[in-house]
């Protein structure tokens, strides 16, 4: 196995709601399904300025506070950094629509019928909401 992908995720929380985003059908990595804002970590970046730059790109809003969080997922590919965020500048929109179709707020209770990149995030999600 090689090196692991560095990726960094944002969890918005926001009245007790969180943001995901449904990957486009045409992706050609985890499609089809509701994920975290986030990307690949360039070369010669931190997680932490990845996330804000995907957020950025993805959603349009500027990070003011990325805090990091606990994350677990099952693909051994990956090494996530996870950050939870409760406070940016603008509204989300979907500023990347060839990599998302659509993205939601979602109440807890909603987390666990959602098709989601990585199911094993789960309890992760749903302490990263009840955290903020």
């Amino acid at each position: 196995m090689g090196a692991q992908i560095p990726i960094a995720l944002a969890a918005f929380v926001r009245d007790g709601l969180l943001l995901l985003v449904h990957r486009n059908p045409a992706r050609r990595w985890y499609p089809d399904c509701w994920d975290l804002v986030g990307g690949h970590v360039d070369p010669g970046e931190s997680a932490h300025d990845a996330v804000r730059r995907e957020c950025f790109e993805e959603l349009g809003v500027h990070v003011q506070d990325a805090v990091p969080i606990p994350m677990t997922i099952s693909d051994p590919n990956l090494a996530v950094h996870a950050f939870l965020v409760t406070r940016w500048d603008g509204e989300p929109v979907n500023a990347a629509p060839e990599e998302h179709d659509d993205l939601r707020w979602f109440r807890p209770e909603e987390l666990a019928d959602l098709k989601l990149a990585h199911a094993t995030s789960l309890p992760s999600l749903l302490s990263a909401v009840e955290g903020a």
